[in-house]
C-alpha cells in the first residue's frame, strides 16, 4: 500500500501540464495544435516565447526533484519493518520512472504530454549530483554546437546511460539512467526523423511544417 501510494503521488507529480497550463493562461491556447504539438519548453519556446519557457522548463525540472523528495520523505515516515533499508534507492528510482511517465502520459491530458527530458533531468540531479550536473553540461554543449534541442536531447540521454556506469551510486540508480535515456530518445521518434531528413529547426526558429508530435 505504501509503495503504490508513492508511485501514484510522483505520478500525479510528474502528471502537472506545466506548459499546456501556461499556453492557456497566457494565450488561451492549447499549445498541442501549436508547433511540435509537445507540451515541452521548446514548444512553449516556439510558441510563447522565452520567459514562459524557461519557467516552464524550471517547474518541469523540480517535478522531477520532487519526485526524489517525496521517495526520501517516504522513507522516513513509513513504519521501520515496512521496507529493508536498501531498498531505499529501488523506491527513488521507481518514483523518478512513475515522474517522467507522468509527464509525458500526463492524466489530465489523456495520457498524451511532453518528451521527459526536463524531468528527467530533476530526478537525476536529486538523484545524483554528478551525473545529473555532467549530463547537463553535455547537453549544453551540444546545443551551444549544433542550437537544436532534440538532438541536444538525445546526446545527453546516451550520455546518461554511460555516466550512470562511470560515478559510483546503487545500481537502481544505474538501472534508471539506462531506462530513462532509452525513453527519451523513444520520445524524440518524430525529431530524428525529421533531423534524418535534414528539417528539425533549430532552437528559435518554427517547424518547417505543421508536425504534431506525441
Amino acid at each position: 500500500m505504501w509503495c503504490g501510494l508513492l508511485m501514484l503521488l510522483a505520478y500525479l507529480l510528474g502528471s502537472i501540464p506545466t506548459g499546456y497550463t501556461a499556453a492557456k493562461l497566457l494565450k488561451g491556447i492549447d499549445i498541442r495544435d501549436e508547433g511540435s504539438g509537445s507540451i515541452g519548453a521548446t514548444n512553449v519556446l516556439r510558441t510563447l516565447g522565452k520567459g514562459p519557457a524557461v519557467v516552464v522548463l524550471l517547474v518541469d525540472t523540480l517535478k522531477g526533484v520532487g519526485a526524489i523528495a517525496l521517495a526520501s520523505a517516504f522513507y522516513a515516515v513509513i513504519p521501520p519493518d515496512s521496507l529493508p533499508l536498501d531498498w531505499q534507492p529501488w523506491l527513488a528510482a521507481a518514483a523518478g520512472i512513475m515522474a517522467i511517465l507522468g509527464h509525458s502520459r500526463s492524466i489530465w491530458l489523456n495520457f498524451a504530454g511532453g518528451k521527459s527530458v526536463a524531468t528527467s533531468l530533476g530526478v537525476l540531479l536529486a538523484m545524483s549530483l554528478p551525473v545529473g550536473l555532467s549530463a547537463l553540461v553535455i547537453f549544453l554543449a551540444v546545443l551551444g554546437i549544433s542550437r537544436i534541442v532534440s538532438l541536444s536531447s538525445m546526446t545527453a540521454a546516451v550520455a546518461v546511460a554511460v555516466l550512470s556506469f562511470i560515478f559510483p551510486q546503487p545500481l537502481p540508480y544505474d538501472l534508471f539512467g539506462l531506462a530513462a535515456g532509452i525513453y527519451v530518445i523513444w520520445r524524440h521518434r518524430s525529431n530524428i526523423e525529421r533531423l534524418l531528413s535534414g528539417t528539425e529547426p533549430q532552437i528559435g526558429q518554427k517547424l518547417p511544417t505543421q508536425t504534431v508530435s506525441e
